[in-house]
């Protein structure tokens, strides 16, 4: 049966437009009218319902289907109204007389069917598809790493026990790509379509790609301009995909992360406090530095790194540097670490008191500026907070002039010099 083509507003039927102008709205010409309008009145209530139920009607047909099943408008059921009424006879015509009725033999009753119903044939269940797991190990290795040289082979075979042991892997990033990801939401289950950036990772051929929700563990995300300022950074991850076709492989670096935090929290030689580690620098701004030490991201100040004042970080730590660090601080139940990198060294204000006596004038470099204050560096790395003396402003110094500044006070709990610029060198 040929589907009706129903539109969501149905087309408005007058009076004017079903009659001719000499037909008057009595006799026959009033049944086709009546059907007319019943017919309208239809299209009306399945246009609602269709509304109602939140299908949209198109014009015309869409050749491209966006959702993967196509919700189509039943045809509505045929009634009584759906034909002019002329075309039904009469009454009169339709009744059987009485003496009809008598010369109407009876019809005899029928037997009920014995026959047996056939089963219902079971639908063949579909094949299952084959999980990316067990696609990898039907592969055919020898075939695929036939041709390769000496260094792909190892490449690959460093992949390929990534992928089937989960262990980890250490790599350089050289970029962030921004890619289209298929994503598996956790909370609905469902695999979501998300743009994002990639960190990219090429040992010597294969490209392997590390997206932005496999960088970061659940509630430690950050800004993209953190992955897009990491390239030089040196990371470890674990692969969790192989293309060896395409060529190409997917990691996550938050797996390799947490197999890290596991071996540092059995191991007391590292988490003990005042042990000395090592951390890995993988992202550098003006003020803050981001390091992972044993699987923890952690955000250091300019205060936590060097004691000499810097007016910017970027200017003597980038990314891929490895420090040394002192464990300041390991809960093993919240798995939060606290480290330094400054106390690595002695504290240049030990004995600062001997070298630069108060009221003793010292050669010292501008390193920054701060609520009116001057950080100065003196040649042996103490800081000296200074103020202007009345006969300079602030606009006279920038950051990197040496001046001559005289020693004022010394603070011992804070650990702090106090001076003042008294000219410019």
């Amino acid at each position: 049966m040929a589907k009706k083509k129903l539109s969501a507003e149905p087309e408005e039927i007058t009076t004017e437009q079903t009659l001719e102008p000499e037909e008057q709205v009595t006799g026959a010409a009033a049944p086709k009218i009546d059907a007319v309008m019943e017919i309208a009145e239809e299209q009306m209530d399945v246009a609602a319902d269709g509304m109602e139920l939140g299908e949209q009607l198109p014009e015309e047909e869409n050749p491209t289907q966006v959702l993967s099943l196509d919700i189509v408008p039943l045809d509505p059921e045929p009634r009584e109204t759906d034909a002019p009424s002329d075309i039904w006879p009469d009454e009169s015509e339709t009744k059987p007389t009485a003496s009809e009725k008598a010369e109407r033999p009876a019809e005899p009753a029928k037997a009920p069917d014995k026959r047996p119903v056939p089963e219902k044939s079971k639908a063949p269940k579909p094949a299952q598809q084959p999980s990316e797991r067990q696609s990898f190990y039907g592969l055919d290795f020898n075939e695929l790493d036939r041709d390769l040289s000496d260094e792909e082979r190892q490449e690959w075979n460093s992949i390929y026990a990534s992928y089937r042991g989960r262990s980890a892997l250490i790599g350089t990033i050289i970029g962030a790509d921004r890619h289209t990801v298929n994503v598996w939401n956790r909370q609905t289950e469902k695999m979501e379509q998300q743009e994002m950036y990639c960190a990219i990772v090429i040992p010597f051929r294969v490209r392997i790609v590390i997206p932005a929700t496999e960088m970061w563990d659940s509630g430690q995300e950050r800004p993209n301009y953190v992955l897009q300022n990491m390239v030089g950074a040196s990371i470890d991850f674990v692969i969790v995909k192989v293309d060896r076709e395409g060529g190409f492989a997917i990691a996550s670096r938050r797996l390799a992360a947490r197999s890290r935090r596991y071996f540092f929290s059995r191991r007391p030689a590292l988490n003990t406090p005042k042990s000395r580690v090592k951390c890995r620098v993988l992202s550098v701004g003006p003020r803050r530095c981001l390091v992972e030490c044993y699987g923890h991201d952690i955000s250091l100040t300019q205060r936590e790194m060097r004691y000499t004042a810097i007016s910017d970080l970027r200017t003597e730590y980038h990314p891929g540097e490895e420090l040394d660090c002192i464990v300041k601080a390991y809960d093993p139940e919240s798995g939060k670490l606290i480290i330094s990198v400054k106390e690595t060294k002695s504290n240049p204000f030990e004995g600062a008191e001997l070298r630069h006596p108060v009221g003793s004038r010292r050669q010292a470099v501008i390193a920054g500026k701060y609520g009116g204050g001057v950080f100065c560096n003196l040649p042996d790395g103490t800081v000296c907070m200074c103020a202007y003396s009345f006969q300079y402003e602030d606009s006279q110094f920038q950051i990197g002039d040496t001046a001559i500044v005289v020693i004022q006070r010394y603070d011992i709990s804070k650990k702090q010099i106090y001076g003042k610029i008294i000219s410019k060198w």
